[in-house]
């Protein structure tokens, strides 16, 4: 039963049924990962790091994840800089990373996208987007 305050709001749609997924999300901007957070917690295990050096020694450790979630442009270390470290470590988490980015402003960052494979969102993104492109990594519907 839905409660007086909760009248006229419309109840909130369930989850999809899927596999439950490990995903990291790497961004130094902490709204960014608390909206990421919010967006994907209801679905999977989300584990979030504010500098991409952190994320590495998380991978060099031995963790695993379905999707990895990378802002492209971070100081100390870059979302291409994490990317060539995954390659390194473990090359398989390579292909989890869809990059999130709010522009490639550099000639590096351009060719870069341009190189890989791997999906990258605009800033700010569709929520929606961003939940069905983790789906696919993860192996969900």
């Amino acid at each position: 039963m839905r409660s007086p305050d909760d009248l006229g709001k419309p109840p909130a749609a369930p989850a999809p049924a899927g596999k439950r997924g490990a995903v990291l999300v790497i961004d130094d901007e902490p709204l960014i990962l608390r909206v990421v957070t919010a967006l994907l917690a209801p679905e999977h295990e989300v584990t979030c790091e504010s500098r991409g050096r952190d994320a590495l020694e998380r991978i060099r450790g031995g963790q695993r994840f379905d999707a990895i979630l990378c802002d492209l442009m971070m100081p100390e270390a870059t979302g291409m800089d994490v990317y060539d470290g995954i390659l390194q470590i473990a090359p398989g988490q390579a292909a989890a990373m869809i990059f999130l980015t709010g522009g490639a402003f550099t000639t590096r960052a351009q060719q870069f996208l341009e190189r890989i494979p791997n999906a990258s969102l605009q800033k700010p993104f569709d929520g929606a987007a961003l939940q069905s492109r983790v789906r696919k990594l993860v192996g969900g519907p």
